[in-house]
């Protein structure tokens, strides 16, 4: 059964929520069960039986807190963000389904992206039923953002522009400039959704902190690359708060499971952010060093550097290096529009050894 609709004010001028999708301004959220936990649970039609095994602070037998208040206060500490900036999502992948459904009308609005970049911009818009306007990155410039030729593109009805950075698969940071530029330039017309999933690996701070003074301006975070935690789902949207009330009322009840809440809790302790801190920097060192190595590697023809944890190489014969990869027993990335490179993930230093080995060895049988 669909949701309660009444009528709704407009939107103020000039806030974002004027290119929402107006019959979701006045939709009333899903209303989930009263969240007391000082009371004993009678009301959400839950079993008072945990299962065998169930070795979780809360219980798997309950539904979890919506939005968990701790979670989000300890989100928006690691991100500089206040509580009301903040969306927990289950993954990035979610935020990105959800401002498409927000701002985005089937058979109408459409989304902008350059690629290459990540996958599921695309993918999200094409479920809802929204176009997707592309204007490529400058591959001769080192995979530039064109702002100018993004902005010439984005005609009515283009509500999400995306900007991954660091980019997902050529690893090169945005310019913050440019991402501030770019949001005052498209100020009414639409939303500039800056994906930083590896952040952390760049010497850059997140553009996160202009979202005060820049409304326009929504940044996609995630727990999965610095922080060990893809398995646990976690991603956060941070954006105004007018935004993300938005999100909040077409967000799943129930979209984070207890034991990722739990896990993302005691990842979050100083202790555990110390140690994510030191894989970082082992990581970025190990970045450079494959770098180089990768670049003498005589099976490689380019590489270009990155600010991610991967890196994009392109090869004389990339599914023969591929190939030989996995026959090292290591996995790395395909890339359907590069079709001459591979993204490889940085991994431990063994693992880095293993794999210019092969690609190393790849390059002597060739000879």
């Amino acid at each position: 059964m669909s949701a309660p609709t009444g009528s709704a004010a407009p939107p103020p001028a000039g806030s974002p929520l004027s290119i929402a999708r107006p019959d979701l301004l006045a939709i009333s959220p899903y209303e989930h069960a009263a969240w007391r936990p000082e009371l004993t649970r009678l009301h959400a039609n839950e079993l008072p039986w945990r299962q065998a095994g169930d070795d979780s602070e809360a219980g798997l037998n309950r539904y979890p807190e919506p939005q968990p208040r701790e979670l989000v206060q300890a989100i928006a500490a690691l991100y500089e963000a206040t509580p009301d900036q903040v969306l927990v999502t289950r993954g990035g992948d979610e935020g990105i389904d959800l401002l498409t459904r927000a701002f985005c009308r089937a058979g109408q609005d459409s989304i902008l992206t350059c690629p290459p970049t990540f996958g599921m911009y695309p993918v999200a818009a094409r479920v809802q039923g929204a176009g997707v306007v592309r204007v490529p990155l400058r591959a001769d410039d080192g995979f530039a953002y064109d702002e100018d030729a993004v902005v010439a593109a984005c005609v009515p009805g283009v509500k999400l522009v995306y900007v991954c950075s660091p980019n997902n698969p050529t690893g090169n940071l945005i310019g913050e400039a440019l991402i501030l530029r770019l949001a005052q330039r498209l100020a009414g017309r639409a939303l500039v959704v800056v994906d930083e999933a590896y952040v952390e690996f760049a010497d850059r701070p997140s553009v996160a902190r202009h979202i005060a003074s820049q409304p326009w301006l929504v940044v996609l975070r995630t727990l999965s690359k610095a922080h060990a935690l893809a398995g646990a789902r976690c991603g956060t949207v941070l954006a105004q708060p007018a935004i993300i009330g938005l999100l909040r009322r077409i967000v799943e009840p129930y979209n984070l499971a207890q034991p990722s809440i739990e896990a993302v809790l005691r990842a979050l302790t100083p202790a555990a952010l110390a140690t994510s801190r030191a894989r970082v920097e082992q990581i970025v060192l190990e970045r450079g060093l494959m770098l180089k190595q990768l670049a003498a590697c005589p099976t490689v023809t380019r590489v270009w550097p990155s600010d991610a944890n991967f890196i994009l190489a392109e090869f004389h014969d990339a599914q023969a290096a591929f190939e030989r990869a996995c026959a090292a027993g290591l996995l790395v990335r395909q890339q359907r529009e590069l079709t001459r490179c591979l993204r490889v993930t940085v991994g431990t230093p063994e693992q880095n050894r293993s794999l210019i080995a092969a690609f190393n060895s790849l390059s002597k049988v060739s000879a």
